[in-house]
């Protein structure tokens, strides 16, 4: 598939794409995108977590019997079809490199910790490689100062947070999507779209600061978050169509579908 082609169903007018635009019009404008993500990165300097320099190279490169996180962490190199979903990944990549190489960190040792049920078969997944891979696909990074709305946003309290307090969360939240994965399913949105958000609490100073100055900030604050102990319960989740301004008709009765606003579940005592 042909660049153009590939990437004519991208809005980049969509607000979620806002921070990934700089990035990605070189890319897109390319002769081919893939050698044009290779100088890219090696503009940037990427390493891997070994020191192997990042590198973009086609699905064929990936040995049958080595798996994806696992040749990343050993050779340094992505494999990268010829698709939106991979294109979103290298751009992830670009944007945040030092929470990709972290989770790939944490991918590989998951994978060399976990054991096989027979030497040709491939490795049992695990909390920790379930966790890192949700991240990597669908996460959202929400950053706030106040968590008074993330607590609201915890209880499924959709309409108080954003009716209610619409121009609060306008202004003391933003968010940004790290998923490959989500990114590539807002291709072309529909309600129900959720993400994994990672919450991240940011000083007043980053509300009015660049927006490269908010993507450092967040791939610094995002890696320091990202340990050993990463769990599929460290998510909260989060229509992000629901998030003010990114779709249209916000009014009661469309946070009242409780198909994708779901009330909080109560738990038993």
């Amino acid at each position: 598939m042909t660049g153009v082609r590939l990437f004519e169903a991208i809005d980049w007018g969509s607000p979620w794409l806002v921070p990934l635009r700089s990035i990605a019009e070189p890319l897109i404008h390319a002769h081919n995108w893939r050698d044009a993500l290779n100088a890219a990165a090696a503009d940037l300097g990427l390493y891997n977590h070994r020191g192997l320099p990042i590198h973009f190279v086609p699905q064929a490169s990936l040995p049958p019997d080595i798996a994806y996180e696992a040749f990343i962490s050993q050779t340094g190199a992505v494999p990268t079809r010829d698709n939106l979903h991979d294109f979103f990944n290298a751009l992830v990549w670009l944007h945040f490199p030092k929470t990709k190489v972290r989770l790939n960190a944490l991918q590989a040792m998951a994978l060399e910790e976990l054991p096989r049920v027979a030497p040709t078969s491939p490795p049992r997944r695990g909390p920790l490689r379930d966790a890192a891979t949700i991240f990597d696909e669908n996460a959202a990074l929400l950053v706030v100062r106040d968590l008074g709305l993330v607590e609201d946003l915890r209880a499924h309290r959709w309409t108080e947070v954003w009716i209610e307090r619409r121009e609060q969360f306008a202004s003391d939240c933003d968010t940004w999507l790290f998923g490959h994965a989500l990114i590539e399913k807002l291709v072309t949105p529909f309600k129900a779209i959720t993400a994994h958000a990672r919450v991240l609490v940011a000083e007043p100073a980053y509300f009015t600061s660049s927006m490269e100055d908010r993507r450092r900030w967040l791939d610094d604050a995002a890696v320091a978050t990202l340990k050993g102990d990463l769990k599929t319960a460290d998510f909260m989740p989060l229509p992000v169509l629901g998030i003010p301004g990114w779709w249209g008709g916000q009014d009661r009765g469309f946070y009242a579908d409780t198909a994708v606003f779901r009330p909080k579940k109560r738990t038993s005592v």
